[in-house]
């Protein structure tokens, strides 16, 4: 049984695939009239973010809840942050009250593997800095496999993530775990929003893949991330890299449109994604509890199957 899961390196592709495996056993709970079991009861799960969520944080509270784990969520704008007190203490704090896992999100790289010292709970990594998210990863891959009719072997399948590539943490884990799986992952964007050190192929028009591509994955501009003098004038950017509604037109019928969300409209999305028959943008949302059910199970569960709770 896995300790922690922090990136998608860390765990692997074996851990990867026991999770893809699981979070569909998880996914069949969640289509129940009544989808609830009893796998995690006496356990306690704490939502630690110190950066703003709406969509990962009420994943995971759902997620906990649905597996019948107590929940407990710490913000940093209501808490004794403000007066001073340091990350360490409040690890130290909530451990003391009985946690068995943290849910990590934090501004800085790195966080979740520094709080390993301050407690023995298991700790998820919700988004540390521009590092990893990979419980979106891991729910993207889902996502694909599930509306492709695919296994775990997603090899020969093309997906190109575009835009602020270089600030973006589900970039750098969803291209990890698709290139791990044998998808090739192609990377779109202006060359101040790439990464000094690639990941992928770089490339910087989108007009040169969105013919050909199996999963177009479009990335919202992390501006609390970045220096503005590296993103191009907004129209500029429009032009050449946002999804309007000629380009969703040039996409494949049987191509994937996705989003980690939360979206800019009028910026990398100038088209409404629920009028594009091939959008799994809320596919990926419905797939996010599942694959953080399947991550708190694994960390936490006694190991023993779901088919009779």
């Amino acid at each position: 049984m896995a300790k922690h899961f922090r990136s998608i390196d860390e765990a692997g592709r074996d851990h990867v695939i026991r999770l893809l495996n699981l979070t569909d056993h998880m996914a069949e709970v969640n289509r129940r009239l009544h989808p609830k079991v009893p796998a995690l009861r006496g356990r306690t799960v704490c939502n630690l973010f110190f950066e703003d969520s709406t969509r990962t944080r009420l994943s995971f509270d759902l997620a906990a809840r649905r597996l019948s784990a107590d929940t407990l969520t710490f913000t940093a704008a209501s808490s004794s942050v403000n007066k001073g007190e340091s990350l360490r203490d409040t690890v130290e704090t909530l451990s003391a009250m009985g946690v068995d896992a943290f849910v990590v999100r934090h501004r800085s790289s790195g966080v979740p593997w520094q709080i390993e010292h301050w407690t023995d709970a298991a700790i998820v990594n919700a988004g540390d800095g521009w590092h990893a998210h990979p419980t979106q990863a891991l729910l993207d891959a889902y996502t694909i496999m599930q509306r492709i009719g695919r296994s775990t072997d997603l090899d020969g399948l093309e997906v190109a993530i575009v835009g602020d590539i270089r600030h973006s943490r589900v970039a750098r884990s969803t291209t990890e775990v698709l290139r791990l799986l044998g998808a090739r992952v192609v990377h779109v964007a202006p060359a101040t929003l790439l990464p000094p050190h690639p990941i992928a192929e770089q490339i910087g028009d989108l007009d040169e893949v969105i013919d050909r591509v199996d999963v177009l994955y479009m990335l919202r501009m992390q501006r609390e991330r970045m220096d503005s003098a590296l993103v191009p004038a907004g129209v500029e950017y429009v032009e050449r890299f946002a999804l309007t509604a000629e380009r969703a037109r040039r996409l494949r019928s049987d191509a994937l449109l996705m989003h980690p969300g939360p979206m800019n409209r009028g910026v990398e999305m100038l088209v409404d994604p629920s009028e594009v028959p091939q959008s799994a943008i809320l596919d990926q949302v419905t797939n996010g509890i599942s694959a953080r059910m399947a991550v708190l199970f694994d960390l936490l569960g006694s190991g023993t199957g779901l088919e009779d709770q």
